[in-house]
């Protein structure tokens, strides 16, 4: 039954979000592996709108902050003020305190301030003059950014990339989907009668139902193995970090749960590889002048790794 519910989420972002299944598939799959999503690609494509989709159709506490040069650290997080009346100092939460945040063009913003999303990113608190504050369960920051060849951005740190599960580009529509698209929104933005089909409480339940989905040793092994290729090879100046590895395997089992299984296999880590560790490595320059990118890289550590064969299941 979990996985008919997991597809109503997805039929429901598909509404807003025409002819995308796959991107919208695996921004279910970090919300479910309670890993983060960083949507990369040009503006005007549905970046924003997916985000909002998905925080209508599961109900959940939404904030979007709007990441621009000028915008600080406190302006996120929040700040300690001193109210007079009380005669005390108070703390005036920011917009990071919700449960689904959207970090809209998070690369317009110095390098201070996307590292204020760090502590909340990976310990799901923040610290504020000495004192730490929970967020709310369950918690997702979703970015977008442009790519960074546009004017105006700022790369973001390998400590910040190295934070979001999955990496996604959303892309142009073919022409059917965009006929569609003008179709829905002939009379109305769709958004505006999403209805949830889920809340709070049923993605905290499938969030634990997807850490018990088994992980047979060989497929373990397969993923340390996926990992360790990206820090041998010469052609990297930096490859996955441990986290990756970990957020890979998270991410086998929420594919897994969303299909019905309640185990891995290695074509769900084959799959998600690219989406997983691709913005986390760094290519050497000479790589790069040779037409090598990041994708094709994982790609072609996945082909050349051997894919275990799990008896069990075969």
């Amino acid at each position: 039954m979990d996985n008919i519910a997991v597809e109503k989420i997805i039929e429901n972002i598909e509404r807003v979000i025409i002819g995308k299944r796959k991107v919208i598939e695996l921004v279910v799959i970090a919300l479910l592996a309670e890993g983060h999503v960083l949507i990369e690609d040009v503006p005007g494509v549905g970046k924003t709108s997916l985000v909002k989709a998905l925080a209508k159709s599961v109900n959940l506490k939404f904030k979007r902050i709007q990441f621009t040069p000028d915008l600080l650290p406190s302006d996120v997080i929040g700040i300690t003020i001193y109210n007079q009346l009380k005669n005390d100092f108070e703390f005036k939460p920011g917009p990071i305190m919700s449960q689904i945040v959207l970090a809209d063009e998070i690369n317009r913003t110095s390098p201070k301030t996307q590292s204020s999303l760090l502590e909340a990113m990976e310990e799901r608190q923040i610290t504020v003059d000495g004192v730490t504050y929970s967020l709310p369960k369950p918690f997702m920051v979703l970015a977008t950014q442009n790519p960074i060849e546009y004017e105006g951005t700022f790369r973001l740190p390998e400590a910040q990339l190295d934070r979001f599960m999955i990496k996604i580009e959303i892309g142009y529509p073919d022409e059917y989907q965009e006929m569609m698209i003008l179709k829905n929104f002939e009379r109305e933005d769709p958004l505006e009668s999403l209805s949830p089909v889920a809340d709070a409480e049923d993605i905290k339940e499938m969030q634990v139902k997807v850490k018990s989905v088994y992980v047979d040793d060989l497929v373990r092994n397969y993923i340390v193995t996926l990992v360790a290729n990206t820090r041998k090879s010469k052609a990297m100046r930096l490859g996955a970090s441990p986290r990756a590895t970990i957020n890979l395997m998270r991410a086998a089992q929420a594919k897994a749960f969303c299909e019905g299984r309640n185990y891995v296999l290695p074509d769900d880590v084959k799959e998600l590889a690219v989406p997983v560790l691709s913005h986390r490595i760094i290519l050497k320059n000479e790589e790069r002048f040779e037409g090598l990118d990041e994708k094709m890289f994982i790609k072609n550590i996945v082909d050349t790794t051997k894919v275990p064969v799990i008896k069990r299941y075969a």
